[in-house]
């Protein structure tokens, strides 16, 4: 008998099984194969716009994956570096091999976390809850909870050319009995699918040709616990197709299984394939590719932007057609796999199914792509499988919290008809939301879950001492116009002043910046880098900041109000057939959440907000 039962060891199992464990709970983590927990299945990297806020958040609660990403990346960098702090996001290569192992290490070394082979078939139910699980040895094994985080293996199918067989990964096998044991559960399951790149042999590839892409100098960590990267960084390299290789994809279209219509699955629309690009974008005469090594002690090399489910002898023919591997040689060719997918709107915002009390589900099943997506999902499914365990109150993260709150708000109100991907652009209060400031937002929840230690705790409470007492200290000096200030300030490019100015009116400035500042020699505070940047975005921002706080006031107010979980919609006079319906089968536990779920119109909102002030009045 355990507390709580993980099924998959991919990147959202091991988050929600070492939440489980560190938090109290006996906790078994089943897994095809010991040997390729936390592996990489696709590019070796971790992050990249919006994914990078994920991880921060991640790390801010308590959770693994930025850790990890510090102790295995061989090259980091800031995007979108040039533009506003809001859009800003940090991404790494990573050693997929040193990754694989920091894992298997962690899952091994967390005290009530033990590991196991073994492939479920079916829950165990009883009533409306889960119990546990029956493999496929006809073992039983029983849980007070459970938490599904199968990846891409429910009911795998592999494509390379016309050729398909099972598969969960390749040369791993699928899991096919639960697919079918969830149907008959009454879940509604749709097929997505993703793909993966060749990989190719580093020694056969001519850079000389290629352009040299370096990673940042000094490199940044994911983690706010990690003080500084000591491991060696390596470059990445930049190649093109061409009109070549374009000919030669589209005269084997016929041999695609997209295009010949194998592949029934809907696939990533923001990450296609090759054949995909020179189809929908055929006035594009070149595609970037980015040349990313999979390790430090590997010749294996990923041509990040040429996923494929070609057959093999045109994955050849294309990459030779290729500046810099025109004599590269494939260690492992590409494939297409199609799996199968829950629909999230069957889920609460806890990530529990709305089916089954206790049976919580979190990565790729729930419609996502990207090892970050489904690291943010196990994480908050295994932090509230193990609130349950312990009859504590769930965890929800709303949209004015964190990228994760907009992940699972996305899915479980609005559904997803592809494989989900977080972007920026997805979040609306995204400038008080950035990667920089995931610790001040979110450390404090880690740490009331016994996720985040007391040390790493009272270390983001002093910063936000540290920035409260620098911004006091903006505010309160003033500058006089004299001859060598005024000298200073045309030589930055910012109009001289003629009165006395604050340092924080200077610093709103878009020419200045706090080491400018520092520079005029006014500024004498002994403060941690990590709180100058924030003083300088809070002070810079601050005008946007306010008026994006007070819309998520507003926000607020609508979360607040509660819906019951037993109202009977079909009673309200006024809401049209589709809304009751939707209303019904969503059961949104509040009224912000109620309003984001397509067809629910603002004035169904309305006659909800007058219906609930009776009927509390009642």
């Amino acid at each position: 008998m355990y507390d709580v039962i993980v099924i998959g060891a991919g990147h959202a199992g091991i988050e929600a099984g070492v939440a489980c464990a560190r938090m109290g709970c006996s906790t078994l983590l089943l897994t095809l194969n010991a040997k390729t927990v936390g592996l990489m299945s696709c590019n070796p990297a971790i992050g990249g716009v919006g994914k990078g806020q994920l991880v921060k958040e991640i790390d801010a609660l308590g959770g693994q994956m930025g850790l990890a990403a510090d102790a295995c990346g061989i090259q980091f960098r800031i995007l979108n570096a040039s533009k506003g702090a809001a859009v800003q996001s940090s991404r790494a290569q990573i050693d997929m091999y040193r990754y694989n192992r920091f894992m298997i290490e962690l899952v091994k070394n967390t005290p009530n976390l033990e590991t196991r082979e073994g492939e479920v078939n079916k829950l165990i139910v009883e009533g409306k809850k889960v119990t546990g699980v029956l493999t496929q040895k006809s073992e039983e094994l029983r849980a007070k909870a459970v938490v599904v985080a199968t990846g891409t293996f429910l009911d795998g199918l592999i494509h390379i050319g016309l050729k398909n067989f099972s598969g969960g990964r390749l040369n791993e096998p699928a899991a096919h009995g639960l697919g079918s044991n969830l149907r008959e559960l009454g879940f509604n399951a749709l097929r997505f699918k993703t793909g993966t790149c060749p990989r190719l042999d580093k020694n056969t590839i001519d850079f000389s040709k290629l352009i040299i892409q370096n990673g940042d100098e000094p490199p940044k960590p994911f983690s706010f616990s990690t003080k500084r990267l000591t491991q060696k960084q390596v470059p990445c390299y930049i190649t093109y197709t061409n009109k070549k290789t374009h000919e030669i994809i589209r005269k084997n279209l016929s041999r695609s299984p997209l295009y010949a219509g194998v592949i029934k699955a809907t696939g990533v629309r923001y990450c296609p394939s090759i054949e995909e690009k020179s189809v929908k974008f055929a006035d594009k005469e070149r595609h970037q590719i980015f040349l990313e090594p999979q390790g430090l002690d590997t010749n294996e090399i990923y041509p990040n932007g040429i996923s494929t489910s070609l057959p093999e002898d045109v994955q050849s023919e294309l990459i030779h057609s290729i500046e810099g591997l025109e004599n590269a040689e494939v260690i492992r060719f590409g494939y297409g796999i199609e799996h199968t997918v829950v629909e999230p709107t069957q889920l609460y915002p806890t990530l529990e199914t709305k089916l089954i009390n206790n049976l919580y589900l979190a990565g790729q099943i729930n419609g996502t792509t990207g090892y970050e997506e489904a690291a943010a999902q196990g994480l908050i499914a295994g932090i509230n499988a193990a609130l349950r365990v312990q009859s504590k109150e769930p965890l929800i993260l709303d949209r004015s919290t964190s990228y994760t709150g907009v992940l699972i708000d996305d899915l479980t109100t609005k559904g997803t008809n592809e494989p989900y991907r977080m972007f920026t652009s997805r979040v609306e209060y995204r400038l008080i939301l950035r990667e920089d400031n995931a610790d001040l937002r979110l450390r404090r929840i880690g740490y009331n879950l016994g996720l985040v230690s007391k040390t790493e705790f009272r270390e983001t409470e002093e910063k936000i001492g540290s920035i409260s007492k620098g911004i006091a200290f903006l505010k309160n000096t003033r500058l006089k116009p004299t001859n060598e200030i005024n000298s200073r300030l045309i030589s930055l490019g910012t109009p001289l002043i003629n009165r006395n100015l604050t340092l924080e009116e200077l610093l709103k400035r878009p020419q200045i910046k706090l080491t400018d500042l520092k520079n005029l020699g006014r500024i004498r505070l002994d403060l941690p880098e990590s709180a100058l940047s924030q003083i300088e975005i809070e002070v810079k921002y601050s005008g946007f900041i306010q008026r994006q706080l007070k819309d998520v006031e507003r926000f607020k107010n609508l979360e607040k109000i509660k819906l019951p979980e037993n109202l009977d919609y079909a009673s309200i006079n006024g809401l049209s057939r589709e809304v009751r319906e939707k209303l019904s089968s969503f059961k949104p536990l509040n009224l912000g959440q109620a309003s984001r779920i397509s067809g629910v119109t603002p004035a169904a909102i309305s006659l909800l907000m007058v219906y609930l002030r009776k009927f509390n009045e009642s």
